[in-house]
Formats: structure tokens, C-alpha cells, sequence
């Protein structure tokens, strides 16, 4: 009577998602053992760009940290504009060659590929690729099993990111509330959160950064200061310095922020959101400092979070550049300069070479976020 093993048993289990994805590509090569490789992109609406997210194979990795503007990779926007999926059973002539996607994909050696969009409630937010290395193996009655396949994984993918969403929207509400009395504006969230990404990409490699753990940094990042709500309106807006009482209590912003995140994870039993610590660290451990003269912990070095030190970075820079009631703001140039000084004493040496390293990633982003009249 109980002879059967559920094939896809795992995803019953409490796992992260790319073990999941790991499962689904076994169960599917046990039936079409040409598949090499499942990979999954997301979409931003705000900038048009689709971005690396997850992938079922540790060795087969041409777009890892990949990101590109979908308007510019013309295969993939005829996908969309169709709403429909693409066959390509002859990946070596298919394509123009100058697409940097295409020339990774090709020189991984993969020969065919069959590409899903991926839709949620009628919207877009990404797509499903199965890459093999044989040509000519994506016939109608292989890609009709792919189909279920590829929606099993689609769904599996929403119930993730919805989880994250209601996540997302519990601190959000919380912390619009906080901006209506902070005088950080929405574009610098957007701004600073990007810096965030920007630099986390850039320190992949050294520090073995997944894409999955980026786009947590990236999603994170703009909720470092969730806990200043609980800060006296006669201390958060205040014209000029804080006296030490003053200093003392906007300090405890941080810890505040940790135990609302709590909170929050506990209420709305969301404690099974996979990195939930990254946005932990990045609330409480943003104000620490390299040489420990930080808060709330006084942590040093290695011993501050590394997604705590992104944020770090990306939060001053753009403080920086940004005008203040109380200042102007800074060239880059200038900005920079400052963040070499505060690099191993305040900030982070490695965050800030990578900032500093992407000036023309860094004024795009600066250019497409700008402040507003309304802030």
C-alpha cells in the first residue's frame, strides 16, 4: 500500500529554494537526462533589467552575477512581447554573437535551450531556462512535460517571493511610516539599495556571494533604518547636532529595528524566509565600525556581517551626495575621497574599492533615481 516514493517529496520539506530547484532538475533528468541545467532570471520593473537569480547546478554557471537590460537582449524581449516560450535547438547558430549572454552561453558548450516566461497574477517577473549540451532533443512531446515542469517550478518560485513580499510589505508599511517623519527620501532608499547590489556584485567572487544572497542584500538593504520610528520626533528632527542624551537614544534605532524585524518574523510566521539574518544584520549592525568604535556592539572587522559593511557604505555615500536641509551635496569625487579615509578605520575597505571601482554604474544609478521636488 505504501510502496510508492513520492519523486518530489523534498519540496514538502522546510528547504531553501535552490535546494528545491536542485530536486525538481533531478526528478526531470531521471526522465530526460539531456537537461544540464535549470536557471531562473527576475525581472525589475523599476529599471528594466533581468538579473541572475537561481540555477540547479553548482559547476554549470556562464551568466552567474548577470544582469542586462531587457529592452538590449532582443531574443529574450520577443519572449515577452509574445508571451509565449522559445525553442532553440541549435544554440551555435542561433543569436547574434556580439550579446554577452549569448557569448557565456555558447562557450559553456550548451546546444539547446528551451525558455519560459514566468507570470504571476497576468504579470511578468522573470523566466525559466532548460539548457542542454545535445542539440535537437526539445521536441513537442518533451517541452509538453517541460511545460508542467516549468510551471511547477514557476510556482514554486512565487510562493517564495510572495513570501518575501508579505515580508517586504509588512516592514515597508512600517517603515513608510517612518519616512513620513525621516527626512531620508524614497530616492535614496532606491538609490542606496542599488549601491547595495552594486557592490555586493562586485565582491562575489572574493567572498563567494550567490546570486540568491545579492538579491537579498538588494531587497534588504532599504529597511536598515525600520527602527527610527520608535525615535522622538524632537531627536530624529532636529536641525542641528545631538547632545550625547540625544546621540545615546538614536543609537538604540538599531537595536530597536532587530527586535521589530522579530517581531514582525514571529506575527506573521514568516520565520521560514530563507536569509531572513541578512535582514537582521543590515538593521542592527549597519552603524558598526571596522576599528569597533560602532554600534550598537562595538564589532570589528570580519566580525560586523558583510551584508551590515554593504549597507554601510552605500548609505554614506549616497548621505553624501545628497543634499540636506543642513548641507549640500557632495561631488562624487569628493565622496570618495572621504570613503578612502573611512576605509579600515570606519568603513569596510574592500565595500568602498568596489563602490569606487563602478563610477559609471554609480552615476547611472544616480541619473535614473534623482531626487524630485516631492523627494
Amino acid at each position: 500500500m505504501f510502496h510508492h516514493q513520492d519523486s518530489l517529496e523534498a519540496l514538502n520539506r522546510h528547504l531553501p529554494l535552490q535546494q528545491k530547484i536542485v530536486s525538481a532538475h533531478h526528478v526531470i533528468k531521471d526522465k530526460f537526462n539531456f537537461i544540464a541545467r535549470i536557471a531562473i532570471t527576475l525581472y525589475d520593473p523599476e529599471t528594466g533589467r533581468i538579473k541572475t537569480y537561481l540555477d540547479s547546478s553548482e559547476d554549470d554557471q556562464p551568466l552567474k552575477h548577470y544582469e542586462a537590460s531587457l529592452d538590449k537582449t532582443e531574443s529574450l524581449k520577443t519572449i515577452l512581447d509574445k508571451e509565449r516560450p522559445r525553442v532553440v535547438n541549435n544554440l551555435v547558430a542561433f543569436e547574434n554573437k556580439e550579446h554577452e549572454h549569448t557569448r557565456r552561453i555558447g562557450h559553456q558548450g550548451y546546444a539547446a535551450s528551451y525558455t519560459m516566461p514566468m507570470f504571476h497574477s497576468g504579470s511578468f517577473f522573470g523566466f525559466i531556462f532548460f539548457n542542454s549540451y545535445q542539440p535537437d532533443v526539445f521536441d513537442e512531446k518533451t517541452l509538453k512535460d517541460l511545460d508542467v515542469f516549468g510551471h511547477l517550478i514557476s510556482l514554486i518560485v512565487i510562493n517564495e517571493l510572495s513570501t518575501l513580499s508579505v515580508m517586504d510589505a509588512a516592514i515597508k508599511t512600517t517603515s513608510d511610516i517612518t519616512h513620513l517623519r525621516d527626512p531620508e527620501t524614497g530616492s535614496h532608499l532606491d538609490r542606496m539599495s542599488r549601491y547595495s547590489r552594486l557592490i555586493a556584485q562586485s565582491l562575489a567572487d572574493k567572498y563567494e556571494l550567490n546570486d540568491e544572497y545579492i538579491e537579498h542584500v538588494f531587497m534588504f538593504s532599504p529597511l536598515h533604518d525600520i527602527g527610527k520610528i520608535a525615535i522622538p520626533d524632537t531627536i530624529l528632527l532636529k536641525p542641528g547636532p545631538l547632545d550625547e542624551k540625544e546621540r545615546a537614544m538614536m543609537n538604540t534605532h538599531t537595536t530597536i529595528g532587530r527586535s521589530m524585524i522579530d517581531s514582525i518574523v514571529a506575527n506573521f510566521k514568516l520565520d521560514g524566509i530563507e536569509q531572513i539574518d541578512v535582514l537582521r544584520n543590515i538593521a542592527e549592525f549597519h552603524h558598526e565600525a571596522i576599528n569597533g568604535s560602532g554600534y550598537p556592539s562595538g564589532k570589528k572587522n570580519s566580525e560586523i556581517p558583510l551584508e551590515a559593511r554593504i549597507v554601510a557604505v552605500a548609505d554614506v555615500f549616497d548621505a553624501l551626495t545628497s543634499c540636506r536641509p543642513y548641507k549640500d551635496a557632495w561631488s562624487n569625487d569628493k565622496a570618495f575621497d572621504l570613503l578612502k579615509r573611512l576605509a579600515g578605520e570606519k568603513l569596510d575597505s574592500d565595500c568602498v574599492n568596489a563602490l569606487i571601482e563602478n563610477r559609471a554604474e554609480v552615476k547611472q544609478i544616480q541619473s535614473q533615481f534623482q531626487e524630485d521636488i516631492f523627494g
